[in-house]
């Protein structure tokens, strides 16, 4: 193999595929950022909803918990605990993110040409 064959074997295919790899770039970047703002979003509302300065959070008995909810409604601790569908809904949910952005991404449709 000689250093020529080589060099002209990178430029006839780097240069030909150089749009494909920036086209493949771009859209992995706007599907990480749609994902990124439609699972961080939820988050975001319920941190905001149980900090000390919302009308949400006021103070429950000791035994009790207080949920973000529009009444305030304050549940007893013991009902609060972990699961077997913990297990799995966190997977469904994150599949279910990556599918609805991956086809909200699909339907802004920044490669179409008119």
């Amino acid at each position: 193999m000689s250093p020529w064959w080589l060099s002209n074997f990178i430029h006839s295919h780097v240069t030909s595929t150089w749009p494909l790899l920036i086209y493949a770039v771009t859209w992995v970047a706007v599907l990480t950022l749609t994902v990124a703002v439609a699972s961080f979003s939820p988050e975001v509302a319920f941190v905001s909803a149980i900090s000390p300065s919302s009308s949400f959070s006021q103070k429950c008995p000791h035994t009790s918990v207080r949920l973000p909810l529009d009444v305030p409604v304050c549940f007893p601790a013991q009902l609060f605990g972990k699961s077997r569908i913990d297990l799995i809904v966190p997977p469904i949910f994150a599949a279910l993110i990556v599918a609805a952005s991956a086809c909200v991404v699909r339907a802004v449709a920044l490669w179409e040409h008119d």
